[in-house]
């Protein structure tokens, strides 16, 4: 059996004979995304997915724990004054060193997360025939499902397949929605609607201005929802499920499940946000 290095890997997508343009096109008109590879049995990974070798490391894991990731508990934010303004300048205060932060005790019942977990899954591994009626790169659809956004522009395509629902301020139709998870993505939406709207009245107060003055610019008019799915990867060192990046949002509510694999980068540096049980990761985007 033949082994060779990473950098050997990466050197061999620079043969004159490697037709990148029509891989693209291959894997993309089977409609059947990552998952696909992975249903297939590959034991390889096409070049698409190969990353350089300077995104794989650009920059260093944290390797000791003195930064500890911001958890703010919203228990008493309506109800008590004094405990509403602690919440606010911890919220002041994660968002100025690091961006990020997460909730607990913010509303959302425990079982809506774990159902918008499970209806997820059961999106992504369901009759590949039925999810193909939503792989498109037609992007004026209400919902889009498809192997990376941005698969023909990217240097390297991301180990990860993503389906996309603008659920605010028109949402779809119950027709247009995937039937086995569309109850959940309607309750969900309407959850985190309400979450969103209490988090900008906050970040309003932390900028020092009135509770309802994002909200009135309209910050928190929309809401898209994004379903990522990472399949099991035969070669993870040679990719990966999301390269580096910031939200082109007013704000991003993320929902982690128990397996984790999300950092953010302090100080340059990767710092792992551990999952916690019903705790939702928030960080603002590009556009505040």
């Amino acid at each position: 059996m033949e082994v060779i290095s990473t950098e050997e890997v990466h050197a061999r997508t620079l043969e004159p004979n490697y037709d990148r343009a029509s891989e693209l096109k291959a894997f993309d008109e089977t409609k059947s995304g990552v998952k696909g590879l992975v249903d297939a049995g590959i034991t390889k990974i096409p070049r698409m997915f190969y990353q350089s070798l300077e995104s794989l490391n650009n920059h260093p894991v944290a390797s000791d724990n003195q930064f500890i990731f911001p958890v703010i508990d919203l228990e008493g934010v309506d109800k008590d004054p004094i405990q509403h303004k602690e919440i606010v300048e911890r919220v002041r205060n994660a968002l100025e060193k690091c961006g990020f932060f997460q909730v607990i005790n913010h509303g959302i019942p425990v079982s809506v997360l774990q159902e918008m977990e499970d209806g997820t899954r059961r999106f992504y591994e369901q009759d590949n025939e039925v999810k193909k009626e939503f792989y498109t790169r037609d992007h004026s659809r209400r919902v889009v499902y498809n192997a990376n956004f941005d698969l023909y522009a990217s240097p390297a395509a991301n180990w990860r397949d993503t389906m996309c629902c603008f659920m605010a301020p028109n949402p779809p139709k119950p027709e247009e929605m995937p039937a086995i998870c569309s109850d959940i993505m309607f309750e969900y939406s309407k959850q985190v609607m309400e979450l969103g709207h209490l988090l900008f009245e906050i970040l309003s107060e932390a900028l020092g201005l009135k509770p309802n003055h994002l909200k009135d610019m309209g910050c928190a008019g929309r809401l898209i929802l994004l379903f990522h799915y990472y399949p099991p990867c035969p070669q993870p060192e040679l990719t990966i499920g999301t390269t580096k990046h910031s939200d082109n949002t007013f704000l991003s509510v993320l929902l982690q499940d128990h397996i984790g694999g999300l950092q953010i980068l302090h100080q340059n540096h990767w710092v792992d946000v551990t999952p916690i049980p019903g705790a939702l990761v928030i960080n603002i985007g590009d556009l505040l």
